[in-house]
């Protein structure tokens, strides 16, 4: 399994762990509060329950006392669902039913001896109860006592009801904690994939464009300590090590600029300058590099541009597009017929801008979007071209840390044109 498949699946089970261990604390926490309330709603009915039969008892009374004939006892009237009912004497003796049952009896007595008259009783067939008893006093004066008594069995079934809800909800909550977690997690670690795999892409491009000239530098140097010395074929022998030792010294510099940036470790200086003179610098630097190709560099537009950001580091972009120019526009012959470069720095709408136009080979419209990308050089022509491909990609990061905008346009055989647009400072 790779790496980090491994670590979403780590991270899910964490996830739905903490969250599992969360909804069984709350289970617990609103099981307890719903047992209370369960038992002291069974506690509350019950006492309504013996305030019923102590009214109806009342009234017994009352009507007994009224009428000379036979009258219907209200007691015997009395039926609460899912409740016993039971009145009884002052010393427990049965009075409704009259064959109330001696554990009863002895319960209700037990329970009015109590503090709050509530007991927990086994019935004869094994039943838990809940029983209930008070001492009251009738119309006549007569004490008696009224005894309630209830299945406990309604309690765990409300618990059993309770938490069968609670274990699929927690179930289904589960799954969609560990579905959505996992997405989540994907989601989140895909930054990270995408960066691994651009750290890979990165290593292996880099390796393939070191490996040529390290190659080249070894070839060089076997050769020249198995030939006899001839300071010819030695001075060859030291040209083309020293090239191919630049080459990797650009390739080197390139890797540890692009690097510091991606890590933030490359300062950026905000500070005054003025573009046309980063554009005249960069210019002069590349003059010789164009006289050498016999390529033709034209200045044409310049407008004084103030802006706020890193001299080196915009000088350095502008020498990445001008060198790109040269380097990509075809070489002059002896007899003349170079290409040309030219540069326009002007300013419009509070911006400034610098437009490298060259008649070079140029870029086929589907390689565009790409030609930012690290090591790309897709076309033979560009290829072959010195250089690692890492150029535009420092272009662009120098550009985003200024906040300014590089947009190229391009047609194969008709050159390429370069836009380099900077908000202006006050």
């Amino acid at each position: 399994m790779q790496p980090l498949a491994r670590l979403r699946l780590q991270l899910t089970a964490w996830y739905a762990g903490v969250l599992t261990l969360v909804l069984v604390l709350l289970g617990a926490g609103l099981f307890v509060t719903i047992h209370q309330q369960v038992a002291g709603h069974l506690d509350r009915s019950l006492r309504a329950a013996a305030a019923a039969l102590e009214g109806a008892a009342r009234i017994r009374e009352t009507e007994r006392a009224a009428a000379r004939g036979a009258v219907v006892d209200a007691v015997d009237e009395l039926h609460i669902p899912d409740r016993s009912l039971y009145l009884l004497d002052e010393r427990g003796g049965p009075i409704k039913p009259a064959d109330a049952p001696n554990w009863v009896r002895e319960a209700a007595r037990q329970a009015v001896a109590s503090e709050y008259g509530y007991r927990n009783v086994e019935g004869p067939d094994g039943r838990e109860l809940r029983l209930y008893a008070e001492r009251f006093t009738g119309t006549t004066g007569t004490r008696y006592v009224a005894a309630v008594v209830a299945d406990r069995m309604e309690l765990k079934e409300e618990y059993a009801a309770l938490l069968a809800a609670f274990a699929v909800a927690t179930l289904a909550a589960l799954l969609l904690v560990g579905g959505g977690g996992y997405l989540l997690v994907r989601k989140s670690t895909a930054p990270v994939e995408r960066s691994m795999e651009h750290m890979r892409r990165f290593m292996a491009d880099a390796a393939h464009e070191l490996r040529t000239p390290i190659a080249i530098l070894r070839t060089q140097a076997e050769v020249a300590l198995t030939r006899p010395r001839e300071s010819e074929h030695d001075r060859t022998a030291f040209q083309s090590i020293e090239r191919e030792t630049a080459r990797v010294g650009r390739i080197v510099g390139d890797l540890l600029t692009l690097a510091r940036a991606d890590a933030g470790e490359r300062p950026v200086t905000r500070e005054p300058l003025y573009l046309d003179d980063a554009a005249a610098e960069a210019v002069a630097a590349v003059r010789p590099l164009a006289e050498h190709r016999q390529i033709q560099i034209e200045v044409g537009k310049f407008e004084e541009a103030k802006i706020t950001g890193d001299a080196a580091l915009v000088r350095q972009l502008l020498l990445i597009v001008l060198d790109n120019a040269i380097k990509y526009t075809p070489q002059g012959t002896g007899g003349g017929g170079g290409g040309r470069v030219h540069l326009d720095v002007s300013t419009q709408n509070g911006t400034g801008t610098v437009v490298v136009t060259d008649t070079g080979v140029g870029i086929a419209a589907d390689q565009l979007p790409f030609v930012f990308d690290r090591f790309y050089r897709a076309e033979p022509a560009r290829r072959d071209a010195d250089g690692a491909g890492l150029g535009l990609a420092i272009a662009r990061w120098i550009a985003e840390e200024h906040g300014a905008r590089i947009d190229i346009a391009s047609q194969p055989g008709a050159g390429t044109r370069v836009t380099v647009t900077f908000p202006l400072s006050g």
